[in-house]
Order: structure tokens, then sequence, then C-alpha cells
């Protein structure tokens, strides 16, 4: 692939652009994960604050915030048709510089993951792999609307949360653990489906096979929320299978209202879908967190 004329007025990148395409709105889902990984580990994060505090860090600005850089220099094409005034596209970031940013912070990342033990570097290592796996070709899961949403489902949700057990715990984390941050990986999926309406026509003009290109925006939306609402369920039946019914309900809660949002973004999926990521999004990471509550003690001693 090559590359794309860029306005060559810049020798060196503008700082804040350098700090635009690591996207931090985007931090939030996988911090958010590792905490409850944390809370979900029986430990008090009190005990260890320092490492809830780096693998917080590392989520969110370093490993994600890498990924979104590694993503938005290998989608420079795509941008330049769907969004030409983001940075690499009108050259706020010149020549490479957005390349260079996003091997730098893979290496600062494997740097910060070594300080929180086998596990926690083990689990970066297969972050920043996924993170170069979803944009770069050639392998570039991007262009599946199945693998792509569901490895960066999985790498936001399912490895932080995973990571957050396993280093407060220091060790390998409950089946609960495993099993709830699964789940909550899985409807993941769903939520990264509706982000990608956003680059609907840049994706269908360079062979990015997205749902909302491949199923259109209506299904492609019927899908995402599908996808969501499954693990949910699940998750709400183990609750109650496991005597956490209080949590359950409150899982439940959240889901109902999840229900609400989707019947309003059904109206219009391609105009509501980044709506909903802002209202539907909040309410799914809150049942992980009650989730995360329920589980806490169960295994702890077995």
């Amino acid at each position: 692939m090559t590359d794309i004329p860029q306005p060559q007025t810049r020798r060196f990148p503008e700082p804040a652009a350098m700090l635009t395409v690591l996207h931090p709105v985007t931090w939030f889902p996988p911090m958010w994960a590792y905490l409850c990984g944390t809370v979900s580990s029986g430990v008090s994060p009190l005990e260890k604050p320092g490492l809830v505090i780096l693998g917080i860090v590392l989520a969110g600005p370093v490993v994600c915030g890498m990924s979104q850089a590694a993503n938005d220099w290998c989608d420079r094409h795509v941008d330049a048709i769907n969004e030409p005034d983001r940075p690499i596209p009108s050259g706020r970031i010149p020549g490479r510089w957005g390349l260079y940013q996003a091997l730098f912070m893979s290496v600062l990342a494997l740097l910060i993951g070594w300080q929180l033990g086998p596990w926690g570097f083990v689990a970066t290592i297969l972050g920043v792999a996924a993170a170069w796996a979803y944009s770069a070709e050639p392998v570039r899961l991007k262009k599946s609307g199945w693998w792509g949403p569901g490895l960066v489902g999985l790498s936001y949700e399912t490895l932080p949360w995973f990571t957050g057990a396993a280093v407060l715990s220091a060790g390998a984390p409950s089946i609960y653990v495993v099993i709830i941050a699964l789940l909550y990986g899985i409807g993941a999926h769903g939520i990264m489906t509706l982000n990608d309406f956003k680059a609907l026509e840049g994706d269908r003009a360079t062979g990015v096979n997205s749902l909302p290109v491949t199923l259109g925006p209506e299904k492609a939306a019927w899908v995402a929320s599908i996808v969501m609402t499954v693990p949910q369920v699940v998750v709400i039946a183990l609750l109650w299978l496991w005597d956490r019914p209080f949590h359950a309900a409150g899982v439940t809660a959240v889901l109902l209202v999840q229900f609400w949002a989707m019947s309003v973004m059904m109206k219009d999926p391609k105009g509501k879908a980044p709506w909903y990521n802002g209202v539907g999004v909040v309410l799914y990471v809150s049942g992980m967190m009650i989730s995360a509550f329920a589980i806490r003690s169960l295994g702890v001693g077995a």
C-alpha cells in the first residue's frame, strides 16, 4: 500500500496532534476493565495501590493509546476519505512520525508491563500484538466485520480484566473471573460494530468489510444489539446460579435500560449509533462493575 499524499508544511508533528491520535476518549473501557479485574480478584485494591494505578495507566493511555496511534497510521488512507482533517492525512503529523509514535509506545508498553510481573508482562505482549494484528497489513483483522470487532472486544474488556485480577492476586484468576471477563469481552463485539458506523463510506471504498458495510446499517445494528445482549443475559443467569441475586438484579436493570437505548437507535441506526456508544456503553460497563463485586468472594480460598 503506497503512502497517501500529505500537505508537507511541517517537518515535526504538532504536540496536540500527537495527543489527538491517542484518542483519549477510548481509554476508559480498558482502564475500567482493569479496575473491574482488581475488584473481582478478591484482593482489596487499597492493598496494592501502586499496581492498580500502574495497570490502569498501562491499559488506557499506553496500550490503548498505542493501539489508536497504530490504527490511525494504518488507516491514513481511509481517514483521507472519511475525515481528511485528522492529524495524519491533514499533515499535522507529517511523514512517518505517526508510525514512529506507535512503535515507541509499543516499546513503552512492554517496559511498563514488565513492572507488573509475569502475568502483566505476558498480557501486555498479547495486547500489543493484538493492536498491530487488528490494524496492520498483512494481517489487518480490521478488514473482517467479525474477527476485527471480536479481537478488539477481547482486548478492551477481557484481557485487561483478566490482567487486573492476575496482577493483584499474583496468580491465575478464578474460573468465575475468567468466565465473566470473557462474556463481557464477547459482548463488546457489538460495541465495536456500532463504532464502525462512523467510517462506513471510507470502509466501503477501501475494502474494509465491517458489518455496516456487508450487512447494511439496519441489520448490523440488530446484530450488534443481539451480540451485546446475549452475554449479559448469560451473566445474569450465572449470578443467580452463584447465589448473587441482588447483583443479578442490578445487571438486569442496566440491561433493561439498554433495551430502551437500543429501541431509540433502531429508528436511525447510522445516525444514532454514536449516541448509543455514549449512552449504552456507560450502562454496559456499569454491569461489568456490578458483576466484579458479585464474584470477588467466589473462589477465594478455594
